[in-house]
C-alpha cells in the first residue's frame, strides 16, 4: 500500500494564490469595463435631452462647461465641472444607470431672457447631480470601487510575487498606467500565462527592461489608446465608443 504525502494546506497556500489571483484579477477587470462602459458619458442631441425631460426621465442632472478630467488614473469615473451654472454643457442621468450630455448653448441671458425654460423644468423634475440612489452614480462608483480593486491587487501582486521576466518591477509599475487596464492585462499575460523560456546554460545578463522603459511605453502608449479610441468613436459612433 502506497503512502502519498499530502503537503499542508498553509504551504499550498502561495501556489493556490498564484494560480487563483491572475483569474481573479482578469474577472474583476470584465466587471470594471461593462460597469465603466455603462455608465461612461454619452453625447446625445438636444431633442433627446427634451424628451427625456418630456418622457419624466431625468434623475440627475448638472450645468456645465466640460467634464473633469484632472486625475491620470485610468479607473477614475468622468465627472462635469462644477460651479459653471452658465456653462453650455447639460450632462443627466436616465433611470437605467447612464449618462447622457448635450450642448444646448447654455441658459436664457439677458433681460429679455425667457424666466420658463429648459433649466426650469430640469430643476422642477430632476434632483441635483450627486443626489444619492441615482442609478448611474452607483454604476459609476462600483466601477471606481472595481478598478481599485484591480490596482491594489495587481500591486501586490508586483511587489511581492516573484520577480519579473521581461522588465523590472519598476518597468511594469509604469506600463500598469496604461488607460482602460491594458497595462494590468499585458502584466497577466507577459508575467504569468506566457510560458516560462528554456533557461540558459550559463547565467544571462539582466536585460529586462528598466522603469525608463516603462515611462516611455506609458507616454507613448496613452497617446497612442486615446488617437485608437477616438479613430473608433468617429467610426462606430459614441454610443459605441462613449466618452
Amino acid at each position: 500500500m502506497s503512502s502519498k504525502r499530502v503537503r499542508p494546506l498553509g504551504r499550498r497556500l502561495p501556489a493556490l494564490a498564484g494560480v487563483g489571483l491572475p483569474w481573479a484579477l482578469l474577472l474583476l477587470w470584465v466587471l470594471w469595463a461593462g460597469l465603466a462602459w455603462w455608465s461612461a458619458p454619452r453625447e446625445v442631441s438636444v431633442s433627446d435631452l427634451d424628451r427625456d425631460i418630456a418622457a419624466g426621465r431625468v434623475v440627475t442632472f448638472q450645468r456645465t462647461d466640460g467634464w473633469n478630467d484632472s486625475t491620470a488614473y485610468w479607473g477614475s469615473a468622468p465627472e462635469p465641472r462644477y460651479g459653471a451654472e452658465e456653462g453650455g454643457i447639460v450632462a443627466w442621468t436616465v433611470p437605467t444607470g447612464q449618462v447622457r450630455y448635450t450642448y444646448d448653448g447654455g441658459p436664457p441671458q439677458g433681460p429679455d431672457a425667457e424666466p420658463v425654460g429648459r433649466d426650469a423644468r430640469l430643476t422642477a423634475t430632476a434632483q441635483a447631480w450627486r443626489a444619492d440612489g441615482a442609478p448611474a452614480h452607483r454604476i459609476a462608483d462600483a466601477a471606481v470601487l472595481s478598478a481599485a480593486a484591480i490596482g491594489l491587487t495587481w500591486l501586490v501582486m508586483l511587489v511581492s510575487g516573484r520577480p519579473p521576466r521581461a522588465g523590472t518591477r519598476w518597468f511594469w509599475f509604469w506600463v500598469g498606467l496604461l488607460p482602460f487596464g491594458v497595462g494590468v492585462l499585458a502584466w497577466l499575460y507577459r508575467e504569468r500565462w506566457r510560458p516560462t523560456p528554456a533557461p540558459t546554460p550559463a547565467p544571462a545578463p539582466d536585460r529586462r527592461r528598466t522603469g525608463w522603459w516603462g515611462f516611455g511605453l506609458l507616454v507613448l502608449g496613452g497617446i497612442g489608446l486615446s488617437v485608437l479610441v477616438a479613430g473608433a468613436r468617429a467610426l462606430l459612433g459614441g454610443t459605441v465608443v462613449p466618452g
